[in-house]
């Protein structure tokens, strides 16, 4: 049910069936603000939280954005 792997450097955790889904469900994915192959053009906020995940060895999908705007051509 659960399985470690190394992300960002570190040894996690995570449940298998939900390794590597958090995409379908994170609000940055579908946003115009949002440049995963460039972070340091990603929006404050997306900065952070990918700051956060990279240093605490996490995974966090963002469900609620106050600057969130749509992208037409994603997902």
């Amino acid at each position: 049910m659960f399985e470690r792997y190394a992300h960002h450097g570190t040894r996690v955790w995570v449940r298998k069936d939900l390794r590597g889904r958090h995409r379908e469900h994170c609000l940055c994915y579908s946003c115009k603000s949002f440049h995963p192959d460039d972070p340091r053009n990603n929006c404050s906020i997306a900065r952070k939280v990918y700051a956060l995940c990279v240093e605490q060895g996490l995974t966090l999908p963002v469900w609620e954005c106050p600057v969130f705007v749509k992208d037409k051509t994603r997902p």
